[in-house]
């Protein structure tokens, strides 16, 4: 009480929430670590990816846009159509087919012109 009444205040350190803080620290730096170790392990199951080339950029935007169409689904969800996604993604391989004009392979310029015209005839059906 002397100390008290001369101004100063005693100051009692209570080591437990020192202790449970580190807890939590401790959790919280193994809960990183395993989902590290999880992320590592789902890229071990899925292997390496391939090359990215002219022919896998057409079939992933095809691929959005027959699934905005509602043409192909996730399995465990409901269809949803999405005919402003799949125009946009077809105006994507448009874009594409006008940027790269003179510069594709014969084969690459047959994939795309081919496929193109699929994914607009897809893209009629769905929208009418």
């Amino acid at each position: 009480m002397a100390e008290e009444k001369e101004g100063k205040k005693k100051i009692i350190v209570d080591e437990d929430w020192k202790q449970q803080a580190q807890k939590e620290k401790d959790i919280l730096a193994a809960q990183e670590e395993a989902e590290k170790q999880q992320k590592q392990a789902e890229q071990s199951k899925r292997g390496p990816l391939p090359k990215g080339n002219f022919a896998a950029l057409i079939s992933m935007l095809v691929t959005q846009a027959f699934f905005a169409m509602g043409l192909l689904k996730v399995e465990g969800q409901e269809k949803q159509i999405d005919l402003e996604m799949a125009r946009y993604n077809i105006d994507m391989l448009e874009a594409l087919e006008e940027k790269t004009k003179g510069n594709l392979t014969e084969e690459e310029q047959k994939v795309l012109t081919d496929t193109l015209s699929q994914v607009r005839m897809a893209y009629v059906k769905a929208a009418g």
